[in-house]
């Protein structure tokens, strides 16, 4: 295709796949579009071993790696150390969180602060200094795209894409967002809209897309990938009449056959509809689109403590969530009904679970018959 992202990633189609399963980033890749592997949440040693098994596998075909280093969170710039975050949870957080549990016949005991250290490494990640290694790792191999997903990448990290070739993207929400990352010298914007999964503002795609295409004219014209909610090639083919070079998308692979998704959620992902997922700050402190469970629920209630913020929420939420999403697989039905992850609004239309490469040809497919239509309407 002719698109900016096929010319600046070396691939054939322009849908960009982000993924925490390696299978996913491989599958997609082969079949002609371009995998992200998502590696916020691991260690930089088990980045390498997952980078090294894609460049196995993946037949030479270009990827890239997505990393979060925000802007703010708290205890940025400070030395604190993981007793000292730990220290900062207040009791009645850690309480309530054990009352949704244990109403729900999950036993709370294991959810303790043994549990919260060890899921302290994403703390570490955030920072520049914490992602060195990763940032390391990432560009002793053949990436071709490095993304951050909150905030303006760090200095290192743009000006080691630029030594090694390798492009640097940036997710933003806002205007102003998009406005200041050109400014700052990212070669592609992912503009997600408020349908995405994961983190996401609060503005529609189908408004930001073109609202960002024309704000960033006079300050460079990035390229952009649009985001949020695009599980099909008409909504892709949408997205670049509007501005767009190509779409980035996330929840469409959560149902494949390939993903990492626990099936007890990913059952509920196949049957839901557009209005069963919910913006929360219950899981990270920032707002993330999920799936609605009575988890999600329960910090809505007039009851419910404030969210603390990145990292603290997710140091309080990370080992609950992990063991409802454990004791779920083994048939608890209370675990089952809490049981929740990241997913965008376009899952209403992810009925059927089906491969990878399957659905790049369907998106494919799909943005050609939507590219006909429109033809036939101007007469073409």
């Amino acid at each position: 295709m002719d698109s900016r992202i096929c010319e600046m990633l070396g691939i054939e189609f322009p849908l960009v796949a982000f993924s925490h399963c390696r299978d996913v980033v491989v599958e997609v890749s082969k079949a002609g579009g371009f995998g992200v592997f998502g590696a916020a949440t691991i260690s930089a040693e088990q980045l390498e071993i997952e980078l090294s098994w894609i460049d196995d596998h993946i037949d030479g075909k270009p990827y890239g790696v997505d990393l979060i280093l925000p802007n703010t969170y708290t205890g940025k710039g400070e030395e604190k150390s993981s007793q000292d975050l730990l220290a900062m949870l207040p009791e009645g957080h850690k309480n309530f969180v054990n009352e949704i549990l244990e109403s729900h016949g999950v036993p709370a005991d294991d959810v303790n602060d043994a549990a919260r250290l060890e899921s302290m490494e994403f703390a570490s990640n955030l920072s520049i200094e914490g992602a060195q290694g990763h940032l390391d790792v990432c560009f002793s191999h053949p990436i071709k795209l490095i993304a951050n997903a909150l905030g303006v990448p760090p200095k290192p990290m743009l000006a080691m894409g630029k030594q090694h070739g390798v492009a640097v993207a940036a997710l933003v929400g806002a205007k102003s967002h998009a406005i200041n990352q050109v400014q700052a010298g990212v070669d592609i914007l992912v503009v997600a809209g408020g349908e995405a999964g994961g983190h996401c503002g609060a503005v529609s795609t189908m408004v930001l897309v073109p609202e960002i295409h024309e704000a960033i004219q006079e300050h460079g014209d990035t390229p952009i990938l649009a985001a949020g909610g695009v599980v099909t090639g008409r909504q892709m083919a949408a997205c670049m009449a509007m501005g767009a070079s190509g779409a980035w998308t996330g929840s469409v692979w959560l149902t494949t056959a390939e993903a990492e998704t626990n099936p007890v959620v990913k059952d509920k992902m196949l049957e839901a509809s557009s209005s069963d997922t919910v913006r929360s700050r219950s899981r990270t402190g920032k707002y993330t689109r999920q799936l609605r469970s009575p988890w999600t629920d329960a910090w809505q209630r007039d009851d419910a403590p404030e969210p603390l913020g990145l990292p603290l929420q997710r140091m309080l939420a990370h080992p609950a969530l992990m063991k409802v999403d454990k004791l779920s697989q083994s048939g608890h039905q209370g675990a089952k009904d809490l049981a929740t992850y990241y997913v965008g609004q376009g899952v209403g239309l992810m009925n059927v679970s089906q491969s990878a490469g399957s659905v790049v040809q369907d998106f494919k497919e799909d943005f050609i018959n939507a590219y006909e239509r429109l033809s036939k309407a101007v007469g073409a």
